[in-house]
């Protein structure tokens, strides 16, 4: 418990950072900044800089206090996986710091390279949590939570045991893909085959076992 707190006032301090930033550097960016790219890394989305520069990480950082004392809610809290868990929390405030980077100094007009950087900081990101998929027990707030595995304990150890594997590989794959222009393609093509065959395999556990019985 008291980890938890150190993580968590370790990381909202460093939710504070793009928001400092941000007030910072306020009256230099121009009244509109970048807040959204298509996959070739081209801005399509905009908004005012009040909510790109202070909004956007101001919310990230109310999500980031607010998800601990969320999954403190789980019933099978003290199942979940410490080393997992600090994956997690740690999550929040690398994807603030991240999109703040971008968008900031997208009011410069400098470019972040950020179809490059995204697949690569997902794809390691999938590499970590799939590490540590295999070692994760039942809970509600974390691994792969589907009616087959939260009601049998082999389905879920099977299942996280495949989906770690998986994830890994997935990972992997997702990193080398952001060096290459359709590296973002084989992002969302990959996540949604890592989330796909473990729950296949997960489901045929359940039909064979029920078959069994």
């Amino acid at each position: 418990m008291k980890d938890n707190k150190k993580t968590l006032i370790i990381t909202s301090i460093v939710c504070l950072i793009p928001i400092i930033v941000g007030i910072i550097l306020y009256p230099s960016l121009p009244d509109q900044i970048t807040t959204h790219w298509d996959f070739s890394g081209t801005p399509n989305g905009y908004s005012s800089k009040f909510v790109g520069a202070i909004v956007f990480p101001a919310v990230l950082l109310l999500v980031n206090v607010l998800l601990p004392l969320l999954m403190r809610l789980d019933p099978k809290y003290e199942n979940m996986n410490d080393k997992l868990k600090t994956v997690v929390f740690w999550t929040i405030p690398l994807v603030s710091i991240l999109c703040s980077s971008a968008t900031l100094a997208s009011g410069f007009e400098v470019d972040t390279y950020i179809q490059v950087i995204t697949p690569l900081f997902v794809g390691l990101l999938f590499v970590f949590i799939g590490n540590y998929l295999p070692k994760t027990k039942q809970s509600y707030m974390m691994g792969i939570k589907l009616p087959w595995t939260l009601e049998s304990e082999d389905n879920w150890n099977k299942t996280h045991r495949l989906g770690g594997f998986v994830w890994v590989i997935g990972g992997i794959v997702i990193m080398i893909s952001s060096f290459f222009k359709w590296g973002m393609y084989v992002l969302f093509t990959t996540f949604m085959l890592m989330f796909l065959i473990p729950s296949v395999y997960s489901y045929m556990i359940y039909k064979r076992s029920k078959e069994e019985n």
